[in-house]
Parts: structure tokens; sequence; C-alpha cells
């Protein structure tokens, strides 16, 4: 049986307080509280644990600032901000192949045969939430399709997906059955094996649910890993040491996507200049390997 929560609600003069007598280096108070009015406490405790010594006491090591802990919180702020803005073209790019490329071999209305899909069950539960988003969708097409058609139920593929969500897509693509058209979409991105799409779309539809949702990127371990070959078509990396858990990993699968998707993206320049611009942060906790910087899909 786990512990009992007894611990009452501090406010921020008492939370600044704590902070202190922890070691952390506060110079002006009066702006350490308004940072701690906008940004909670456990917000940003995500980013003062790796400034900690000791995981009990929580003790600060010796000359850390406010400063530094809120500096970390900008750098990935602005990083999940890049990030966002390559998996939203990435998005728009995957949905587009996707409805053109199966609606050219199975019509318009493919989603909603379950013959066309491996597992019953995934295609039941993408089909639900698909019911569930159109329903919930106030898009001007679809309302002026629904006041005009009855049947069958649901718009065709080229309306109904432009509004499920970019895990439901991944889900679709994963389940179905026609590896040769599979292979067309991958294809249309630089990749020669449909198998690395499924990988790399089920891997960014959690790093976008982490941008889109606030959460902590420059260091997570992703529980979703993308599948990194060691040679690809397009400009790539050397794959051998890469640690597919670590941000590095799904950074360069949005690089190479872009270069077919959107070639003359700023993404990666974007990016270069984000990291000479915090020059203190280690980028070895996102799992960039020694030497990245003269891989050919970051020159």
């Amino acid at each position: 049986m786990g512990m009992i929560y007894d611990k009452r609600p501090t406010d921020i003069t008492t939370q600044l307080a704590m902070l202190k007598q922890r070691g952390l280096i506060v110079n002006d108070d009066d702006n350490a509280l308004k940072q701690l009015a906008s940004i909670s406490y456990f917000r940003l405790a995500s980013y003062w644990k790796i400034f900690e010594t000791d995981e009990t006491t929580h003790q600060f090591a010796s000359g850390t600032r406010l400063e530094d802990v809120i500096s970390l919180y900008n750098f990935d702020k602005e990083l999940r901000s890049i990030i966002f803005t390559a998996i939203q073209d990435i998005e728009v790019a995957l949905r587009t192949r996707i409805i053109h490329f199966f609606s050219m071999a199975h019509g318009a209305f493919w989603f909603m045969e379950a013959s066309k899909f491996n597992s019953r069950s995934i295609f039941q539960t993408c089909l639900d939430s698909i019911k569930a988003e159109l329903d919930r969708s106030k898009e001007d097409f679809l309302q002026e399709h629904f006041a005009k058609y009855d049947t069958p139920s649901m718009p065709p593929v080229w309306k109904t997906l432009e509004v499920v969500s970019f895990g439901n897509l991944s889900k679709l693509y994963a389940n179905m059955k026609d590896v040769a058209v599979k292979k067309q979409v991958a294809k249309s991105v630089g990749l020669p094996q449909y198998i690395y799409l499924e990988s790399w779309m089920r891997s960014l539809t959690v790093l976008r649910n982490c941008c889109a949702h606030h959460g902590r990127a420059w260091n997570r371990r992703y529980p979703a890993m993308p599948q990194m070959p060691s040679r690809l078509p397009l400009a790539w990396v050397d794959a051998q040491h890469i640690r597919p858990m670590k941000l590095y990993a799904q950074l360069c699968t949005l690089l190479y996507l872009e270069q077919s998707i959107t070639p003359n993206s700023q993404i990666k320049d974007r990016l270069l200049s984000l990291f000479k611009a915090y020059p203190h942060i280690n980028v070895k906790k996102m799992g960039f390997p020694r030497g990245w910087e003269n891989e050919p899909l970051w020159q």
C-alpha cells in the first residue's frame, strides 16, 4: 500500500525561500518571484534537476544560478517551437501523400473498409476516433458536405483525413495491407522501406505531442524510437552510434524528411543558430555524438 500524500500547498515566496536554502543563487528576488508566478515550480523543476547534486535533499551544485535554470527553460521552449514547425510541414505533406496514393489505388472511402487493414481491432479503434474527430470539427468544407450528402456516413478520404490527428494517420498507414502503396508513400519522402516511415511516424507523433503540450524536449528519453538506417538516398548521418531514444535521432529524421518535403526549409539553420545562441547547453545530453556537425545531413 502506498503512502498518503499530506504535503500542503506553498506560496511562491516560500517556494523561493526553499530554493535558496538548497543553494540556488538568486540575484534578484523580485524577478525570481515573477518567474515563479509565470512558470510553475514543478515545470521549472524539470530543468533544475540536472543542477542538483543530491536527489533526496535536492541540493544544488555550487554556483548554480536561477538564471542558468531559466536559460535552459528558454532554450527548450525555442527548441520545441522549431521542432513543431518542422513537424507541421511533415504532417501536412504525409497527410497529402497518404490521401493521394491510397485514393488512387483504393478509392474515396478506403479508410472505412476493414478488409484493407491488417488488424481489425486497430482499424475499429481508428475508425471510432475518426468519427469522433469529424463530430468535433467545425471546418466549413465538412459542414457543407454533411448538409448536402448523407451516404456514405463519412466524407471521402480527402476531406476526412484532413481533420484526423497525426497519431491516427500514423496508425492507419502502419495498419494498411497494401505494401506496394505504402512503399510509394515512403519513396516519395526519400525512404526506401515503408517500415522506416512507419517507425518515424510513430516516433514523431510522440515528439509532436510533447511539443504541443509544452513538455520538456531537450534531454528526454523517448519511448517511441525511430529506426536509424545505415544508408539512405539523400544526405544522412552515420547511424552506427546513435542512441534512438534521444532527441538527436528524432532531429535527424526531421531534417531528412524536410529535404524532400520542403527543400528550402530553414529548420536546420534555425537549429544551428539556436545552439550557437546557447553555447553553454550540453548537446550530448540530447544524444548528439562527437563530430555530428560534420555529418552530411547537418552540413
